[in-house]
């Protein structure tokens, strides 16, 4: 058995999600389709996190177990000769014996994008949350440093996806404003040991209340401790959150 380490975008707008459904079309779905045309083979893949339907990705990871002898190069132009053209697959590696996205990752980061213009984006709308006013960015960051380092999730964890334990480890997050190939955006990252469900979305639901000026910048930490999802801010609608990438020990 060889193992192969795929790593691939996809915009996630016509696709329910990654996870493969019977009469859904889905990126798990789409990929197994390309692997079976290309090697006979029936598998399922692997990947870092379940994106839900809307949500992108820059640089997911996927583990591919495979009996196929086809070099690398070969099995990349074949995959993205297979698959639709709101995904493509970025490479294709070889990988440990026993490879596993999720269990091997050390730490993954998203992106979220927010437009607070009143004048709408039209061409934005599948990429962006869309505010109509201006919100306090410098708020909102110092917001976020109250979820820097190890702490219990569990007011931030959307029902549905239960896990062992909620506790992660924040890395790294950040709110600023940056000027794309799109115009301004203003972009929340956050890197982690791992991800509740919908754990980033209902941290930028939470900020977003911070920058419209209706909580202080004290209050994600608070919500915290309060361990009720009910005490955080609403769920981020899925458009606007991207997997960026994931890291691996090596």
């Amino acid at each position: 058995m060889r193992y192969l380490k795929l790593t691939l975008a996809y915009d996630g707008t016509n696709f329910s999600g990654w996870q493969w459904q019977p009469t859904q079309r889905t990126v798990q779905g789409q990929l197994e389709a390309a692997i079976r045309e290309i090697t006979g083979e029936e598998t399922r893949i692997t990947s870092s996190g379940r994106t839900d339907a809307g949500v992108h990705a820059i640089g997911q990871v996927a583990a591919w177990p495979t009996n196929s002898k086809h070099p690398t190069d070969v099995l990349l132009r074949g995959l993205n000769a297979n698959t639709p053209r709101d995904m493509v697959i970025r490479s294709v590696e070889e990988a440990p014996e026993g490879f596993h996205a999720i269990n091997d990752s050390v730490s993954k980061r998203y992106r979220y994008l927010l437009y607070d213009n009143p004048i709408r984006d039209v061409f934005a709308r599948h990429y962006v949350w869309q505010l109509w006013h201006p919100l306090n960015v410098e708020a909102m960051h110092a917001g976020a440093q109250k979820l820097l380092g190890e702490h219990d999730f569990k007011s931030y964890e959307t029902s549905g996806s239960p896990r062992v334990s909620t506790v992660r480890t924040i890395h790294d997050i950040v709110v600023e404003r940056r000027m794309t190939d799109h115009g301004e955006r203003i972009v929340v990252e956050v890197e982690a040991n791992g991800f509740l469900y919908n754990m980033v979305r209902n941290i930028v639901g939470t900020l977003v209340e911070v920058g419209k000026g209706n909580r202080t910048s004290e209050w994600p930490g608070e919500v915290l401790t309060q361990q009720d999802r009910r005490a955080a801010g609403a769920t981020a609608p899925p458009q606007g959150l991207y997997l960026l990438h994931v890291n691996f020990n090596s």
